[in-house]
């Protein structure tokens, strides 16, 4: 319970961060999606970013009408949609990346490099203990 309850707390925060800096969890995680593959599918950045294609499709719908990122059929095969960031997708990017690294570096202060790793060590047994 500990751990679940701290992992809420921890993602609200960061939520909490994105929007301070003019965005959503699911928006960061769709820039960086896009931003770490050039240009993507829907299928592949649903995957990426652990949603359902319908609910990713509601997000594309709205960032693309934000002007943050285009969509264009895929010439190979027409029922793919291709996504990349334009101008305006890339400076929210940066504006969130900046955002995510000061979240980071708050929610380490006190914690010596030792202890994070053996933590993120921790944390790969327990995944790994509940099947995943």
């Amino acid at each position: 319970m500990n751990l679940a309850r701290t992992s809420k707390v921890v993602a609200q925060a960061f939520d909490a961060a994105m929007v301070e800096a003019g965005g959503t969890l699911p928006v960061w995680l769709t820039l960086l999606s896009v931003k770490s593959k050039e240009l993507a599918n829907q299928r592949e950045l649903a995957g990426m970013i652990g949603i359902q294609g319908a609910t990713l499709t509601h997000h594309l719908n709205a960032m693309e009408a934000q002007g943050l990122l285009t969509r264009r059929r895929d010439p190979e095969n027409r029922r793919v949609h291709q996504v990349a960031l334009t101008d305006a997708g890339e400076a929210l990017f940066e504006k969130l990346r900046l955002a995510a690294v000061a979240f980071d570096k708050r929610l380490r202060v006190g914690l010596p490099d030792e202890r994070l790793a053996e933590f993120s060590e921790v944390l790969a047994a327990l995944r790994a203990n509940a099947g995943g």
